[in-house]
C-alpha cells in the first residue's frame, strides 16, 4: 500500500518566481499616490487617467452582436470563423493597400491585442537560454514588460524623448546587446505620445531584424485615431520595402478603440504566416478562441468605415476645444494618433497629479508611472467622455497648472534671496 503524507495547512505552495519580477500596474502605483487625498467637494469628478475610448459603441456593432447570441451555444474555433479572417483581411487591402495579404495564413483572431501582446512572447521567446532580451520603448505599455519576465526574457528600455520626436532612437543599443535580442515590441501611434513611425523608421527597425534575427511586435491599437495623413502600419512598410512575406513581423490592432468597444475584446494579429502558425499552436493550449458571437458582431465592425470616421471627428473637436485652455503654462501639442495629451508639468508629475486632484477633483496619471527612466518630468492625460467635460477638465488643469508655477516662483525667489542673503548681497 502507498503512503499518504498531508501538507501541513500553513505552507506556502511554490509559485513560478518570475512572478515577483512584475512591478506594480501604473493605476496600482496611482492608487497609493492617492491615499490621503481629500478633493475639493466643490467640483464635480473627472476622470482622465485611464484609456478607456467613452464614445457609444457603434448600433450596427450592437444589433450584430444580439443578433449572433445563438452563438454561445457552441465552442469556437482558436483559428476563427473564416468570414472573421477575410473580413479583417479585407479591411488590411482598405486600409493600407495591402496585395498580398491571405487570410488563411496572415490573419488570426484573438481576444483583444492586450492579451496577445502578452501571449505573443510566450510563444517568441526562449526562456531557458537565460540571457534573452525584449526591447520596449520607454515610456511604454506595461504589458510588454510583463510579458518579456514572465516569459524569461529580461526587457530592454530605449528612451522616447522630445529630442527624438517621441520617437525611439535604436541607435542607442551596441552590436553585443542587440544579438541577445528575440524579440521589438513597436507601438506606432505610441502609447501615450502619439508619435507615427514612417517608412524610414521601419526600414531601419527592419534592417536591424535582418541582422540580429529578432521578431518585431508592432501594436496598432490607435492606428484610426489619426488627425492628419493616416499613419503608416507595419505590413504596409513592409509591402513598400518587398518583404511581401512579412517576415518577422507580426502586428496587432482591435476593435477597443477604432469601434468603442473595449468590452468586445475583439482583435486580430497579422504577419508572418510561420510565426502566426506557432502562435495558433501555442493559443489552443492557452484558451485562446473567441466567442461566435463575438465574431460575427466583429465582422460587421470591421467591414463598416462610416463610424470610424465619426468618432475620429468626435475626438478632433475634442483635442480643437481642449488644446488652447491648457497651451500655457503646461506644455504639450496635438498627436499625431491617439487620444492622449503627454504633457510636460511644471513641477514633479506626482506632485502636479495630487494636486489637481486635491484642489481641482481632477484625476490624471503621472508619465513617470509609464516609464522605468522617466525622470519625473511628465504626466498622461486622456481626452475623455464628451467636449463638455473635456474643456471643464483642460480648464482645471490649466489652473492648477498656473498655481504650480506661482508656488514653483515663489520657491526660487525664496532660494534665490537665501543665497543672496548668505553671500551678502543686498
Amino acid at each position: 500500500m502507498g503512503i499518504v503524507t498531508h501538507v501541513p495547512p500553513d505552507v506556502v505552495p511554490s509559485l513560478n518566481p518570475r512572478l515577483a519580477r512584475l512591478q506594480p500596474y501604473p493605476f496600482e502605483k496611482l492608487r497609493a499616490l492617492f491615499d490621503g487625498v481629500s478633493p475639493d467637494p466643490l467640483y464635480q469628478a473627472i476622470n482622465l487617467s485611464i484609456g478607456e475610448p467613452k464614445h457609444p459603441t457603434p448600433a450596427l456593432v450592437k444589433e450584430a452582436l444580439v443578433a449572433a447570441l445563438d452563438g454561445v451555444a457552441v465552442y469556437p474555433a482558436t483559428a476563427g470563423l473564416p468570414e472573421l479572417r477575410e473580413a479583417i483581411c479585407g479591411w488590411l487591402m482598405r486600409r493600407y493597400g495591402l496585395r498580398a495579404i491571405d487570410p488563411m495564413s496572415h490573419v488570426l483572431p484573438v481576444n483583444g491585442s492586450r492579451e496577445a501582446l502578452f501571449s505573443f512572447a510566450q510563444t517568441i521567446i526562449n526562456g531557458d537560454s537565460g540571457d534573452a532580451l525584449v526591447v520596449c520603448p520607454n515610456p511604454f505599455y506595461q504589458i510588454y514588460e510583463g510579458a518579456a519576465l514572465l516569459a524569461g526574457a529580461t526587457p530592454v528600455y530605449l528612451n522616447a524623448t522630445a529630442e527624438s520626436g517621441f520617437k525611439v532612437d535604436y541607435g542607442a543599443l551596441d552590436e553585443s546587446t542587440w544579438r541577445k535580442v528575440r524579440l521589438v515590441y513597436a507601438c506606432s501611434p505610441g502609447n501615450p505620445s502619439g508619435a507615427v513611425m514612417n517608412l524610414s523608421d521601419w526600414k531601419r527597425l527592419f534592417e536591424l531584424s535582418d541582422r540580429y534575427g529578432f521578431v518585431i511586435a508592432s501594436d496598432e491599437c490607435y492606428s484610426e485615431l489619426f488627425y492628419g495623413t493616416p499613419p503608416m502600419g507595419g505590413l504596409q512598410a513592409a509591402e513598400s520595402l518587398g518583404r511581401s512575406d512579412f517576415r518577422r513581423l507580426v502586428v496587432f490592432s482591435s476593435l477597443s478603440k477604432r469601434s468603442n468597444a473595449p468590452g468586445m475584446r475583439s482583435g486580430f494579429v497579422a504577419g508572418d504566416a510561420a510565426l502566426l502558425k506557432s502562435f495558433l499552436l501555442y493559443r489552443t493550449y492557452h484558451g485562446g478562441a473567441m466567442s461566435v458571437s463575438v465574431q460575427k458582431a466583429s465582422i460587421a465592425a470591421w467591414n463598416d468605415e462610416a463610424h470610424v470616421v465619426e468618432n475620429r471627428a468626435l475626438y478632433a473637436d475634442k483635442f480643437n476645444a481642449v488644446l488652447p485652455l491648457i497651451a500655457a503654462p503646461l506644455e504639450t501639442c496635438m498627436p499625431e494618433g491617439g487620444f492622449y495629451l503627454w504633457i510636460r508639468c511644471p513641477i514633479d508629475d506626482t506632485v502636479f497629479s495630487r494636486d489637481l486632484l486635491r484642489m481641482r477633483n481632477v484625476t490624471v496619471l503621472p508619465g513617470s508611472f509609464l516609464a522605468r527612466e522617466s525622470g519625473g518630468e511628465k504626466s498622461r492625460q486622456e481626452l475623455r467622455p464628451r467636449g463638455i467635460g473635456c474643456a471643464e477638465g483642460a480648464m482645471r488643469r490649466g489652473h492648477a497648472a498656473h498655481h504650480a508655477v506661482f508656488q514653483l516662483s515663489l520657491k526660487r525667489n525664496h532660494a534665490r534671496r537665501t543665497e543672496n542673503h548668505r553671500s551678502g548681497v543686498g
